[in-house]
């Protein structure tokens, strides 16, 4: 059996969304590895794709291709000699599971008329793919960021379904700081004369709008140490012919500057800006204790093992956060530890830095939570390269 990827859409049939409305929904999804081997789901973050490992279609660049290839694969911490390994593309994305742009039974995008998203059906759509595959119980369930609170879904919705859960640098809920940062980047969007109200399709797009809302995105997945250090307040090689400022005549135009520019105008060039609306919703209205009286409530029925990474410099996700993870799951009858990783990185940490969240990773899949200790775990894996050095990852 080979252990390459292996890409199919799968129809599950009428779905129901959490919010209101239904439809005929397709999950794109990637497997790897043999499919009679134990069976690991990894849950993408906000803006990747289904495309955890190796190279990506035309059209899915950036951090969305390969995006956690230094853990996926033969002898990597997730290791495709030895699982079956699928990620899937979430609804409301537009990497081939139905979303805002699909098109719809009258033949046209679904535009602003596509239901709203909760990670909730994140995880009843990853659930209705395991069905078609024929997978009852996962050995694990990854993910980092709003990934990880996918992952701890899985915990609360399906625990007779999964054995093991790894949720790195996530959190139960969002805080106000966050969810205002996000409510100004959805403005930015509607703001774009070209959004109209959503139905942007075949006309020009809402470019400008979406460039901002991710510029916001990138400053809030670094921390200011990281930032001080990549840029400072140097000033870039090259002034763009196009800054159209005048209150920046005779001023600089500085990396950082230069650094979000090029990035949001890449960004434009691979995602939907209805589709990053319905994503950001969906990440700003999770809420681990919904529907239930507490954290520890919403996970009392998981008895498997739970890992939960944090890093000291992420300030989206705080480390305070996994402790309120970790605490709800220790509080039930499974095995339960949460590592705060030292790193200056900030959010993105779990992207860039795959020598810190490989090895625990690992010694989650083989041994158990109970056997994830300290930092020493590092010293018995190979080294890991360093991803995205140049570009900043989409989380």
């Amino acid at each position: 059996m080979s252990h390459g990827r292996r890409e199919d859409v799968a129809n599950v049939g009428s779905f129901a969304f959490e919010r209101g409305g239904e439809l005929d929904l397709d999950v794109a999804y990637a497997e790897y590895g043999d499919p009679a081997d134990p069976t690991v789901l990894v849950c993408h973050a906000l803006t990747g794709s289904q495309y955890v490992a190796g190279p990506a279609p035309e059209g899915v660049s950036g951090q969305a291709a390969g995006w956690w290839d230094a853990l996926v694969g033969p002898g990597k911490p997730i290791d495709t000699r030895a699982y079956h390994v699928v990620c899937a593309n979430v609804p409301g994305s537009c990497y081939g599971t139905t979303g805002p742009a699909s098109e719809g039974p009258d033949g046209e995008p679904y535009g602003p008329d596509f239901p709203s998203v909760t990670v909730g059906d994140w995880t009843r759509s990853q659930a209705r793919l395991c069905d078609e595959l024929g997978v009852d119980t996962l050995y694990a369930v990854v993910g980092g960021s709003v990934g990880g609170m996918n992952v701890i879904d899985w915990a609360k919705r399906y625990p007779e379904r999964v054995e093991r859960i790894a949720a790195i640098a996530t959190s139960p809920r969002l805080d106000a700081q966050c969810l205002g940062l996000n409510t100004a980047a959805r403005r930015a969007i509607t703001s774009d004369p070209n959004y109209g109200d959503g139905d942007y399709y075949g006309g020009p797009e809402p470019d400008e709008g979406l460039a901002v809302a991710r510029r916001i995105g990138h400053v809030m997945y670094l921390s200011k140490a990281s930032m001080t250090d990549r840029f400072d307040r140097r000033v870039a090689e090259r002034r763009p012919d196009d800054l159209d400022d005048p209150s920046a005549r005779g001023f600089p135009y500085r990396d950082v500057a230069s650094y979000l520019d090029y990035n949001a105008e890449r960004f434009t060039e691979r995602f939907d800006a209805n589709s990053y609306l319905y994503l950001l919703r969906a990440l700003d209205e999770y809420d681990l204790a919904a529907d239930y009286n507490s954290d520890a409530a919403a996970l009392a029925d998981y008895e498997g093992d739970a890992l939960v990474l944090s890093f000291t410099g992420d300030w989206h996700f705080p480390p305070e956060g996994g402790d309120t993870i970790a605490d709800a799951f220790e509080s039930g009858p499974g095995a339960a530890v949460h590592r705060v990783i030292e790193s200056d990185y900030g959010h993105d940490a779990f992207l860039v830095e795959p020598d810190r969240v490989g090895p625990p990773v690992r010694t989650l899949l083989e041994r158990g939570a109970s056997a994830v200790t300290t930092e020493a775990d590092r010293q018995t894996t190979p080294d890991y390269p360093r991803v995205c050095t140049g570009l900043l990852p989409d989380a």
